[in-house]
């Protein structure tokens, strides 16, 4: 079985900007992050992104915007990613239980890969992060240092932080 982390899009890899990246040219690497899921790699772990892209089925970008995102996001990290998982819906347009807080983004990625979920990892920067992973066994990270109350196992300020201090 694999060892895993999975980690969330806006806001631990990318600069989150308040509102949908979905352009090449606003998604902005958070600093440390390439160095940190190169060190996840190295320490023998596969690396799957789960993402809720909302803004696909309310209208305000399509796939291919976002997938021309994970390419950028792939190229940037030296195609380090195992798989990119995103749940397009918003419960406002059709409920999916693909959609963060739910967990099947997480199962098809666990039964796909043979994850080991007691020896994985979800680093997320809101508690419908966290969630599904807890809800699976999964340990968590949250990135924030203004919640002094979570669910999360461990907080951290950043990804970079968190493999350093926390996961490895």
């Amino acid at each position: 079985m694999n060892k895993c982390i999975f980690l969330d899009r806006d806001g631990v890899l990318n600069r989150e900007r308040g509102d949908y990246t979905y352009k090449k040219e606003d998604f902005e690497l958070i600093q440390g992050v390439v160095e940190a899921v190169k060190k996840i790699k190295e320490n023998g772990f596969i690396i799957i992104v789960i993402t809720n892209q909302a803004g696909i089925s309310r209208g305000r970008y399509d796939r291919q915007d976002m997938e021309a995102c994970h390419e950028y996001l792939q190229k940037k990290c030296g195609g380090i990613f195992d798989a990119i998982y995103y749940c397009p819906y918003h419960p406002s347009i059709t409920t999916s239980i693909a959609r963060k807080p739910d967990t099947l983004m997480f199962e098809k990625a666990i039964a796909k890969f043979n994850v080991d979920v007691n020896k994985s990892w979800m680093v997320g920067d809101k508690e419908r992060d966290i969630i599904p992973a807890n809800k699976l066994g999964i340990k968590t990270v949250l990135i924030d240092d203004k919640e002094p109350e979570t669910i999360a196992d461990f907080t951290s300020i950043s990804l970079y932080k968190a493999v350093q201090d926390v996961i490895l």
